[in-house]
């Protein structure tokens, strides 16, 4: 059976039930009309949407890596929790990340984003930043629901508690970077600017932060976007600008023909894998540069 044509018109329709204010009712009800019939929006739905059930690059249980559960002190009281994974042999200490979730919170996906990027010889901390509202659901719908509980400044305020925390760890070497996708890609932009600390951020198809508070941001920052992204890439004129005032050191790359999310390959639609390749080769170089 051939799979089903999926236009730009469908892709955004996604967006915006992930992103913005449509529900899941309004969205199928959308899909349908752009399908043609109930039955074919049916079978598009899936490809749009990331699929759990899709197979690990990196196996939960690869000898090469040590992973764990582990929980430590954020703002305000706030129990922090995630996925910390490093390499099962090192020798000397290690540059220290932290992955970043989608809107989805921390899933199979982004502990397997840790995973691999552990084997790039880093100390990796993937956290739930659901844990103020009792962390990630199953439910990947409700998970979505929550974020909007979430005021970015306690996060972002969160994300500097857990640079403290990945800093100290035995096997870093005390520089610290952060890597985020989708919400997590405006995460980190958030972050960059509350966390002197920071020594390198990669933001991939994230929000930008507010010009006035460019100013603040110490870290050497990689930005990934994609060309299709028109909602996302609106912001990108004025933080180039904005960088480039405040003297910042930093890289913009738009990967023409690439949909947001294009680096989730759970996401059969959006997902590009030339895009999601030469995105993730600039990552490690700049990661290894910034965090030796």
């Amino acid at each position: 059976m051939n799979k089903p044509f999926i236009t730009q018109a469908m892709i955004d329709v996604y967006d915006e039930y992930t992103h913005l204010t449509l529900d899941r009712r309004g969205f199928m009800e959308k899909l349908t009309k752009l399908a043609g019939s109930g039955a074919a929006a049916a079978a598009i739905a899936p490809l749009l949407a990331a699929n759990a059930a899709q197979a690990a690059q990196v196996p939960a249980d690869d000898p090469r890596l040590k992973a764990e559960n582990v929980a430590w002190p954020g703002a305000e009281g706030v129990e922090m929790k995630g996925y910390l994974v490093r390499p099962a042999e090192t020798s000397g200490k290690l540059g220290a990340v932290i992955v970043i979730h989608e809107n989805r919170g921390l899933n199979e996906h982004i502990r397997d984003v840790a995973r691999r990027l552990a084997l790039e010889n880093f100390l990796v901390l993937a956290p739930d930043f659901l844990s103020p509202l009792g962390g990630t659901p199953a439910d990947e719908d409700k998970a979505r629901e929550m974020f909007s509980q979430l005021d970015p400044k306690k996060t972002a305020a969160q994300g500097v508690a857990t640079v403290e925390f990945l800093k100290n760890q035995q096997d870093s070497n005390g520089k610290v970077g952060a890597v985020g996708f989708c919400w997590g890609g405006g995460t980190v932009n958030d972050i960059t600017v509350a966390a002197p600390d920071l020594a390198a951020a990669v933001a991939y198809y994230g929000r930008q932060p507010k010009a006035e508070d460019v100013a603040k941001i110490k870290a050497a920052l990689l930005l990934h976007y994609a060309g299709m992204d028109d909602r996302i890439n609106a912001g990108i004129d004025a933080y180039r600008m904005a960088l480039e005032a405040a003297g910042k050191e930093f890289n913009i790359y738009v990967y023409e023909g690439a949909q947001h999310a294009f680096n989730n390959d759970t996401s059969e639609a959006r997902y590009n894998k030339q895009a999601a390749d030469l995105a993730w080769e600039r990552t490690v170089a700049f990661l290894k540069e910034k965090l030796a």
